[in-house]
């Protein structure tokens, strides 16, 4: 397995072109397939977990052409062109991937099976397998709620569905089914989630409606093929925040980050805790809010997360935990379960990596409590992430604050959601040294 060494101390600085946002990539593929004509998707994400959804719409009939420039063209079948696979639709590691193509499997007349890795597997699947079976499709899941999933699709009826946790993917899944269905299908959620596959769904033509809580998708729409921009990644643009804000004298801006509402409440957060932030150039793109984000170095205060902050900042949840030492007052982290149903269980990995680097935490069974400043500096150390992308990238950010040399083990696997990601980190500390030279 690959090993990153990170050194301590520098800075960075310099202007950051980010990755296509992975959330938005995957949803833009999916609605470019099923749209009738060519569609054209401009920044579109590196991550291995986009590039699974497109091998999985491959192998369903749709011609795909990712071209080097980072355009990926589409071919759309509309909405009863997809053929059947002719093997088993491999995810990887991208749980986005399965739950929202279940959704638009459970409308084909015909049986796919859907797997992905190790990791995957374990990953808990009857909260999408529930809703679309009552929508009529037939689902066969090893041990009743794991992948690999076997659908058999066809007509399906609409529904009215509560989640019962509060989850894009899964909502994304019964929306993207209810394209398919015999009438109006909505779906409430008691905490707003990312609303990304509402807003793609319109711009492909679709008719949403939304309203407390509640979207509305009517059935049967004809999707239009759109020439669409991808924002940059802000669930991968955090990391760098992060390294800004442990690193004196550090001032970076990251050009073109998605700033969805749904998505920017992390930068609320920070900015809440002392970090200096500021958003400028912000403009709408394809329903999308899109802007510039400057993050210059600030001493932080602390805060704790829980409740509906829980689903808003989901993702970027490692990345606040690894900035607990570095704070006044550290960082607290309740009401988050399901960071332990994640790639891995992302509160033993990330209490388990900073304990390595000297940190004081506490875990609890729904989060945890990093304490700050006052417990000591971190030291570098050989770490384990678990073969989890955010808790590789998160624990590389507290590695930059240590005294010496830490090691991440398994570093490949942050090629999940941002691979450039250790490249550029190096390119921005270079610069800062060249300007000090």
């Amino acid at each position: 397995m690959a090993k990153q060494v990170i050194l301590s101390g520098g800075s960075v600085s310099g202007v950051v072109e980010l990755p296509g946002d992975k959330s938005i990539s995957h949803r833009y593929a999916i609605l470019a397939a099923l749209a009738e004509g060519n569609s054209e998707i401009a920044n579109y994400s590196t991550a291995a977990d986009c590039a699974s959804t497109l091998e999985c719409l491959r192998r369903l009939g749709v011609k795909i052409e990712a071209r080097r420039d980072g355009i990926v063209q589409f071919a759309g079948t509309g909405l009863d062109g997809l053929t059947p696979p002719r093997r088993a639709l491999d995810a990887g590691n991208s749980g986005s991937t399965m739950r929202m193509l279940a959704g638009v499997l459970a409308g084909q007349p015909f049986t796919s099976t859907l797997t992905g890795d190790a990791s995957l597997r374990r990953r808990p699947m009857r909260r999408v397998i529930e809703p679309l079976r009552q929508m009529g499709a037939t689902i066969r899941s090893r041990e009743g709620d794991l992948a690999p999933l076997e659908i058999r699709g066809g007509k399906l009826r609409a529904i009215d569905y509560s989640l019962p946790i509060p989850s894009a993917q899964v909502k994304s899944a019964i929306l993207f089914a209810g394209l398919f269905a015999d009438g109006v299908t909505s779906v409430t959620e008691s905490v707003r989630t990312r609303d990304h596959t509402e807003l793609a769904l319109r711009e492909f033509g679709a008719k949403v409606e939304t309203s407390k809580g509640t979207a509305r998708i009517h059935p049967r729409p004809k999707l239009q093929a759109r020439q669409l921009i991808v924002p940059g990644d802000l669930s991968a643009a955090i990391f760098l925040i992060g390294a800004a804000l442990v690193l004196p004298d550090s001032s970076l801006v990251l050009h073109d980050v998605g700033l969805n509402p749904t998505r920017a409440k992390v930068l609320d957060f920070l900015i809440g805790m002392g970090a200096r932030i500021q958003v400028t150039a912000v403009q709408s793109r394809n329903g999308e809010l899109v802007g510039d984000v400057a993050v210059r170095h600030a001493a932080l205060e602390g805060g704790s997360i829980s409740g509906s902050q829980v689903a808003e900042m989901i993702d970027e949840l490692p990345m606040l935990a690894a900035l607990g030492p570095f704070t006044e007052k550290g960082i607290e982290i309740r009401d988050a379960k399901e960071l332990r149903v994640k790639e891995s269980d992302r509160i033993a990995a990330l209490a388990e990596g900073l304990r390595r680097m000297g940190a004081r935490v506490e875990e609890f069974p729904d989060g945890l409590r990093v304490e700050g400043r006052a417990a000591g500096k971190l030291r570098g150390a050989k770490v384990d992430p678990q073969g989890d992308h955010r808790i590789a990238m998160a624990l590389a950010v507290a590695a930059l604050g240590a005294e010496g040399q830490s090691v991440i083990q398994q570093a490949e696997c942050v090629g999940v959601s941002f691979p450039e990601f250790f490249t550029i980190l190096e390119k921005l500390r270079e610069k800062r040294a060249e300007g000090a030279a």
